[in-house]
């Protein structure tokens, strides 16, 4: 059998693999709100000196860019990361 014979056959396979649908990719669920940072995601951006006032759920912690903190991973712990300039960079469960 001949290259010439089998190339228009070869095209057409190929442009019908190319038509093939794909299915999206699977995402994971997002993490869930175990710690109610989402109430607190207004203090991002803001001066951490904001805290001292405030009163939070037992067992938050307040990190600092230098900072030692256990690598345990607890869900229910709400977690307010401030960075170098002494602004809320992040709030979350983890």
């Amino acid at each position: 059998m001949r290259l010439s014979s089998l190339l228009p056959g070869l095209c057409a396979v190929a442009v019908l693999a190319a038509c093939e649908p794909v299915a999206p990719p699977v995402l994971p669920d997002p993490p869930a709100d175990e710690c109610g940072a989402a109430g607190y995601q207004g203090l991002v951006g803001q001066p951490r000196d904001i805290l001292r006032p405030m009163t939070f759920p037992l067992g938050t912690r307040v990190i600092g860019p230098d900072d030692a903190v256990t690598a345990d991973f607890q869900p229910e712990r709400l977690n307010i990361e401030y960075g170098r300039a002494g602004r809320i960079e992040k709030v979350s469960c983890f």
